[in-house]
Formats: structure tokens, sequence, C-alpha cells
């Protein structure tokens, strides 16, 4: 059922792939997979299939496609296949992710303080109060632990046998970690026999440690054991599912804007019951629509007076207000010098080259190399917004041009990564397909990093965008312990 040559990835010699050398043998981490191959076929993989996708159906795992002209609920793509992460490796990764999201505490922390990296030239100062994410009313105020971003998923693409890059760090609200639990269970039902022959490392202990974490982050003057709820947009978010998926994992309530009140100094829950206090919020509202007295007075989705309770110490949001400038596109360039600053360590892992449209130069160079060149909106996220230079018409790469020189501060660029394959069963057969990983990290008390976290894959032949929205699914990861 499987053939070594199948995963030369189109003869592109370039490409890794985190299965099988060059020369068609396992490496070691999937020796056991590539066995149990052998004595599958097709027929129990389509049966297998059907049976995944009836499960996700079963649970009501979907996805929003915003714009789509066909129903915009849909079951997100499953690959059977799972992707297999090294102990050797994910000891690298985990050190690099917990060096990273450390720094980037330490950078929110600074930036709404003395914004001393700013004071040292390491970061222009247009780059940090002129962004359109940072949040002046969160200057001078020490959130709990003083822990910015709580809930982190760091984008991790791999191009060689060492070669693991930082492609994106989300910080807002990310997304995908029920996927990820699901994904799991998934497996376990389906191939039992794997899981018996690797020893791989649970990720069910999720929700618990995400509890654990917003517990930790408790408002100074909370007595006992905080009350805990999740915020929600409401079930149109594309999100919904995740949003009501951890609220009954961690056993705490699922709350929209509308069910909150603001009263005598502290924030109630409405009930059956009459009013319960709350102390921390895990929102799933953007900072904008958070709270209509500060932010935006359209806004019907947050609070009345929730980030006025927060200054004052009476709730926890998670995350903070103003998280996002730390995951801006444009200050991603300057994260290994983030990185230098504040732990004194050269990075652990490495980003990838990015060029800024709002300096001439640069900017100069990806116009003249859009054609090479993936070019992203700086605020942009899911795939939109994002030109694919060699994958792009001339016309497409034309537009695109007038809307950088339109709006350069809104765009970087960075080169066309040969990202490496996962083998995944795809249209009845076993093919490779280009992969990353989201690692999920929960920062409190202390930094925890799920082993894993949730691989995504591009379905389609050839393609490099691994999102939902965009055709990809994901698969499940296992991280195998020594």
């Amino acid at each position: 059922m499987l053939k070594a040559q199948a995963y030369t990835s189109d003869g592109q010699a370039t490409m890794f792939d985190e299965m099988l050398r060059p020369d068609g043998t396992p490496r070691p981490a999937y020796a056991e997979l590539v066995a149990w191959f052998g004595r599958q076929n097709r027929s129990s993989f389509r049966q297998k299939q059907q049976e995944a996708l009836a499960i996700f159906s079963r649970l009501g795992i979907t996805f929003a496609v915003y714009g789509a002209s066909e129903a915009n609920e849909k079951i997100i793509p499953f690959d059977l296949i799972p992707r297999i992460i090294s102990a050797a490796e994910w000891r690298f990764l985990e050190r690099g992710i917990e060096q990273r999201v450390r720094a980037l505490n330490a950078f929110l922390h600074d930036i709404y303080h003395r914004q001393e990296i700013v004071r040292a030239g390491i970061i222009p100062s247009e780059m940090v109060n002129r962004n359109d994410a940072f949040l002046p009313e969160m200057m001078g105020f020490d959130p709990p632990e003083k822990v910015y971003a709580h809930i982190i998923g760091i984008d991790i693409v791999r191009t060689g046998e060492n070669g693991f890059y930082v492609l994106e760090d989300n910080l807002r609200t990310p997304s995908g970690v029920s996927y990820m639990l699901e994904n799991r269970e998934a497996m376990m039902r389906l191939f039992p026999e794997l899981f018996a022959a690797h020893r791989v490392a649970p990720v069910e202990r999720y929700p618990e440690l995400l509890r654990q974490t917003l517990e930790s982050v408790r408002p100074l003057h909370c007595n006992g054991d905080p009350t805990i709820a999740v915020l929600t947009p409401g079930i149109y978010n594309s999100a919904y599912f995740e949003h009501a998926f951890l609220a009954d994992q961690m056993g705490v309530e699922l709350v929209q804007g509308s069910d909150l009140i603001v009263d005598e100094g502290a924030l109630f829950m409405r009930t059956i019951r009459g009013k319960e206090k709350l102390d921390v919020i895990y929102r799933r509202v953007d900072d904008a629509f958070l709270d209509p007295l500060n932010f935006r007075p359209d806004s019907m989705l947050g609070v009345a007076g929730i980030f006025d309770l927060y200054r004052a110490g009476k709730v926890t949001i998670v995350n903070a207000p103003g998280t996002g400038i730390a995951d801006d596109k444009a200050v991603y360039a300057y994260v290994p010098d983030i990185v230098s600053f504040y732990t004194g360590e050269k990075p652990i892992l490495e980003n990838v080259q990015t060029f800024r449209c709002s300096i001439d130069d640069e900017r100069a160079y990806v116009l003249d190399r859009l054609d090479e060149l993936v070019v992203k909106e700086v605020h942009g996220s899911g795939g939109y917004g994002m030109l694919i230079g060699p994958h792009a018409s001339k016309k497409e790469r034309a537009d695109f041009a007038d809307r950088i020189n339109a709006r350069p501060g809104n765009y970087i660029a960075q080169p066309t990564l040969a990202l490496s394959t996962c083998p995944s069963f795809c249209a009845d057969a076993i093919d490779p397909r280009h992969v990353d990983l989201r690692p999920f990290v929960l920062v409190g008390d202390r930094i925890r990093v799920t082993p894993g976290g949730l691989t995504r894959v591009a379905l389609k032949k050839g393609s490099l965008v691994v999102n939902s929205s965009q055709g990809g699914g994901t698969k499940d990861t296992w991280v195998l312990e020594d």
C-alpha cells in the first residue's frame, strides 16, 4: 500500500519528507507505522475514513467559511494518518517555544510600561505606539502574575532535518485546540492497535491544565476558588464549537455579553438563580468589541464596564487586552531581537526571513519579486488577504502590487518555503501533503506546552495553504516518549 516513490514530492529534491529518507527507508520515528501500512489495504482505509466522518459529524465539529456561496458550516477534513515527532525533536521544540513565550510576555509588559526596547533603539517607536493593535489604555497596568498572553498558539513549519521555523505567533484568541483533542479521541477509537505499538504522549489533560492556568491568574482579592466563564461572540462565530467544547470540558459556563452585567464594582452572570459573581473571563471576543464604554461603542458582543473592572483588579481577562501587538506580522520581524533582549539568549527557534513593505528598500525588493514571495496582511488571518506569488496569476500579482503601494505598512512578505510533507490519505491514495504545526502553550503560574499540538495539512495537491477555510484539514500529532 505504501511505496517510497510516492514521496518524491514531484521530484523536488529540496522537499523534506518527514516519514521517509531519500533512499525510501523509514525514519526511526515512523518505522512501526510503515510496517503497519504494509498490513493494510485501501478498502479498510476507506471504511475508517467513513467512520471518522461519522464521528466528527456526530460531535458537530465544524468550522465556518466566510463569504462562501455554499453552506458555510462544514465538517473539518480529517486525515487518518498521524504525524509523528520524535522525543528528541519535541524536546528541542519545547525549549524553543518556552523561550519565545517568555520573551513575548516580557515584551508586552515592557511596551505597556517603560518601553525599554524602544529606548534601546531595537524597535522603532512608531512600530509600537502607532500600531493598530497597541492599546494605550493598558499603559501602566500589571495583570495578575504579569502575564498578558496566557493561551498561545505558535505556528511552526519544517524545511529539513533540523530546519524548524516559527511562521506566526498567535496571542489574541488562538483557536484549534478542540480539533487537537478530538483528533486524538477519533484516532484512539479508529486505530487502537497503533497506539498499543507506540508510546504517545497524552494531550487529553489540556482542559484540566487550561482551568488550572485560569485559576492561577485569579484577581488578587479573589477569596476561594475563582468562578470562571468562557465569553463567546455567539453561535455564528467560526470557532463557536471550540468555545462550547472548552467550557464543557472545563466545567465552566459559556456566556455571551448579554449574559453579563457590571454592578456594584463586580462582574456578574445572570442565571435563573439570580446574579452570580465572575472572577476570570476566558474571552474569545476581539479587543475592539470587548467593552462598548471603552472601545467600539456599537459593540453588542462585549460587556459595558468590564475593562474598568479589569483595570481595577476586580476581574481577570484572558488573554489580556492589547496582546495582539505581539503577534502583529510587522512586529514578528523583530521577535529574534525581542528574544535576545529579554532573555539574554540566542533564539532557539528561527523566524522566517521577513521583508517589511513599510521600508522603502524592502518594499522595492518585494515588488520586484512578487512572483517568488508570499505576501501577507499585517493583521490578516485564516489564509485570507495573502498572495502566494508562485501560484498567482499576473493580474493577481498586479492587483497586490497596487494594494502594497497604497498601504505599504499593511503588508509584509516572506520567501516561499519548501514546507515538509507527511503522508496523507487523499482521494483513495496515500500521497505526500504539506503540513505545519500549532503547539498550544498555557502561561500562568508556570508555562505548560501540550505535547504535539494541531497539525494542519494542505489537502489540495501542491498547495501550501493549510487553513481549513482554504481547503486544508487536520491530522493527529504524536509525540513519542522515550
